[in-house]
């Protein structure tokens, strides 16, 4: 029997990997490397709906999408969904600036796969890693806010990619998509 091919919408080589890992044993990931439309909106789950819609009907192909941010409860939310453009514009250093004496450090990161086949409603799956925000950065593995959040007191920027992989939001919205896909083609 051939092995179901998915899609996956992306140009960051390190969310590959991470869906080749996580569904080798079940269907083949092919990347699609280019960009498409961003809907600006505050919700990751919307973003990803539409993201995945679009890149369905244009491609003509079951697709996956995947978005995600960093909310900071103290910033009531934020970055959230323009996680990536503040990193761009503020970095590390800009968020620990703005959390200078900021007690409560509670933070989440969140992903979210969307899924759409052509001419369908998309569907959407959301990772939640929760953690708190360091009072500087930490280690040197990962990337983006990896350094300044840590995860049940241990500093993420420390974590080998292994380590982080079996905890992250991505991979638990990534792993319910694939057994939601797994339970949809049997």
């Amino acid at each position: 029997m051939l092995r179901p091919i998915i899609c996956f919408v992306t140009t960051n080589a390190g969310k590959l990997r991470e869906a080749k890992d996580l569904f080798k044993e079940h269907f083949e990931v092919e990347q699609v490397d280019t960009t498409y439309p961003e809907l600006q909106e505050d919700d990751l789950s919307k973003i990803a709906a539409y993201g995945a819609r679009y890149c369905a009907d244009a491609l003509n192909k079951e697709v996956i999408v995947e978005d995600s941010g960093l909310f900071i409860d103290a910033l009531k939310g934020f970055p959230g969904p323009y996680s990536a453009f503040v990193q761009k514009t503020l970095g590390n250093k800009g968020i620990l600036k703005l959390m200078e004496g900021v007690e409560g450090r509670r933070a989440e990161f969140r992903s979210v796969v969307g899924y759409c086949a052509p001419g369908q409603e998309p569907v959407t799956f959301t990772g939640i890693w929760w953690g708190d925000i360091l009072t500087e950065e930490t280690g040197r593995n990962g990337f983006g806010y990896d350094p300044i959040f840590s995860y049940r007191k241990y500093p993420v920027g420390e974590m080998t990619v292994e380590q982080k992989n079996e905890v992250s939001h991505r991979r638990r919205s990534m792993i319910q998509f694939r057994d939601w896909y797994l339970s949809k083609i049997k």
